[in-house]
């Protein structure tokens, strides 16, 4: 097994929106705003080679929303999901699975693409998979959720007829070494890949852990539909991380791709930081 880092770019949101109730004096100094009070974070991906299989987890907006959307979110740095598939010797076409997190359109987005008037998978030899809780939820949004679940990137990928549903529950084995956490404090059913990597557990954090500065308990962003039941699980996944030496990978940090954890006096704080690529010399 491999596992590569794939860089799609940044984006911005709205500081308070992504910290919850957090004051601005505290994350601002992790996490500096523009003059609009926006903050830049990662589209950060991951890539799994396993065998025969090559596993893209999440894979960013894309690029086929018009201007008015990007405009929103501030789209800026050289990085793409191409570029970083490229440096490491692989195509869209070489993708065999894209296993989607959740389907918030930041997570999502680069899975179907346009081809002259049609929608179409970007990833036109993979299996697409998700859940079939979450599937539903998305498709039937609540009110507060439903701008982040965009019909052009879910219903495409049904009709492609590439669509498939993960059946493990939590805790359980999808595939030899990649285990599934279920999670429900910020989407219903958001899956988190726990891969056995060498004899290394590497977590992907995905929203339930956007940034290493949402380890501390009350760093909940916003738009979680449920912030207490993520604090419960992230109290039950940081406790798990910090006894067994986990490594956890970040998608929104914008700094900080991976970490270790450690239990002190005032809770589980971070304990090492580094890059994924590091992982094999530590």
């Amino acid at each position: 097994m491999k596992l590569y880092t794939i860089n799609t770019g940044y984006f911005k949101l709205d500081g308070g929106a992504m910290h919850g109730v957090v004051p601005k004096s505290m994350w601002n100094k992790v996490n500096p705003a523009d003059d609009n009070n926006m903050c830049s974070w990662a589209l950060r991906c991951l890539l799994i080679e396993h065998g025969n299989y090559r596993i893209l987890v999440d894979n960013g907006i894309g690029t086929k929303q018009d201007e008015r959307f990007f405009g929103h979110y501030y789209l800026h740095g050289d990085d793409t999901l191409e570029k970083s598939l490229a440096v490491h010797g692989f195509t869209t076409d070489d993708i065999t699975d894209v296993f989607l997190t959740h389907l918030h359109f930041d997570h999502c987005g680069g899975s179907i693409k346009r081809d002259g008037d049609k929608l179409v998978p970007a990833f036109k030899n993979a299996t697409y998979w998700s859940n079939e809780a979450h599937w539903h939820s998305a498709l039937q949004p609540n009110d507060r959720e439903k701008a982040s679940f965009l019909k052009e990137n879910i219903l495409p990928i049904q009709e492609s007829g590439q669509l498939k549903f993960v059946s493990s529950g939590d805790g359980e084995e999808w595939m030899e070494d990649i285990r599934i956490r279920i999670v429900n404090g910020h989407t219903d059913s958001m899956m988190l890949p726990q891969i056995n990597y060498k004899g290394t557990t590497v977590l992907f954090c995905a929203d339930l852990l956007p940034s290493a500065a949402h380890i501390s308990m009350p760093w909940v962003m916003a738009y979680d539909m449920r912030p207490l039941d993520t604090m419960t699980e992230k109290k039950r996944i940081l406790n798990e991380a910090a006894a067994n030496n986990w490594v956890l990978f970040f998608e929104h940090d914008n700094t900080i791709e991976c970490c270790t954890v450690q239990n002190t006096e005032r809770g589980v704080k971070l304990k090492e930081s580094f890059k994924l690529s590091e992982l094999d010399n530590r």
